[in-house]
């Protein structure tokens, strides 16, 4: 045999071989995609809402040990933009490390996620800038949304899950305005506030002119930012000076029931603080008692 067709008879047998450990790599996919069982991370819940008009996803994390036949009953926290492919997912698995017994953060908690359906028209209040109206002709419908919450959704999560009167709300940018409104003007529908990069440039910043109703009962308001700058509106503002500003202008009122907490996050941008400012947010939410 020549050197030359020696070289070629190698080269086919080896692409043979190849092949032929390619199909059996996905024959062995296929197969174990066959036989196993689906990883399941919480439930899938649905509910209609007159106030919006529209079904609403919700995706549901209950906690280890969670049963409809015993008495305990759980924190619900509630997630904005808590579709699978947004927070929920990442979210979910911070409440549950944070509730393991060697970690002990934070209690067992039932985490709401609400899917998005349409997030501008949903945490928005109408604006009055003209560009805005016309750039996002659909906003304006918070008050809307917020009706949903409070008539609808936590009285829906309230019959049919086993709960307690601990009830936390999570929003960042767009949900962190929507948060900020929902304290401003029905502080009461939350005990905790989880309020990440807020949006407060909305209309020109103009719920930061508003005088805040605070609630009586005792109410934990987190706020976090991180090295995010200007903010898309024709008048310069600062999204790190807008959040300093919704933190002091809490503290002013000196509400003696109403706890802030400001977490400045420069290591930290819009899209990439979320995760990190949960996390911080339990440890102020859910202080731990040191223990002597």
């Amino acid at each position: 045999m020549k050197p030359q067709k020696h070289i070629h008879t190698i080269f086919f047998i080896a692409i043979l071989i190849f092949s032929q450990l390619i199909t059996f790599g996905q024959t062995k996919k296929q197969d174990i995609v066959k036989t196993g069982k689906p990883f399941v991370l919480g439930v899938i819940d649905e509910i209609q809402s007159k106030e919006l008009a529209e079904k609403r996803v919700l995706n549901i994390y209950l906690p280890e040990g969670y049963s409809q036949n015993d008495t305990t009953k759980y924190p619900v926290i509630y997630l904005l933009d808590g579709s699978a492919d947004e927070d929920f997912i990442h979210v979910a698995g911070l409440v549950q490390f944070n509730s393991f017994e060697w970690v002990n953060q934070v209690p067992k908690s039932i985490v709401v996620g609400i899917a998005t359906v349409d997030r501008k028209r949903d945490f928005t209040f109408p604006t009055k800038i003209e560009s805005d109206q016309k750039k996002y002709p659909a906003t304006g419908h918070s008050a809307k949304f917020i009706a949903f919450i409070g008539n609808e959704l936590q009285p829906f999560i309230r019959q049919r899950y086993k709960t307690n009167e601990s009830k936390t709300i999570i929003g960042q940018s767009l949900g962190g305005l929507l948060a900020t409104e929902i304290l401003f003007q029905k502080p009461s529908l939350f005990n905790n506030y989880v309020i990440i990069s807020p949006s407060l440039w909305w209309n020109n910043g103009s719920l930061l002119n508003e005088q805040p109703n605070l609630p009586s009962q005792l109410t934990r308001v987190y706020i976090a930012v991180g090295k995010e700058g200007l903010t898309p509106t024709e008048i310069p503002r600062v999204m790190e000076v807008d959040a300093n500003l919704l933190a002091e202008k809490i503290k002013e009122t000196k509400a003696k029931n109403v706890k802030v907490y400001f977490d400045y996050l420069p290591l930290e941008n819009h899209a990439t603080i979320m995760h990190q400012a949960v996390s911080n947010s339990f440890r102020f939410l859910y202080p731990v008692k040191v223990k002597e």
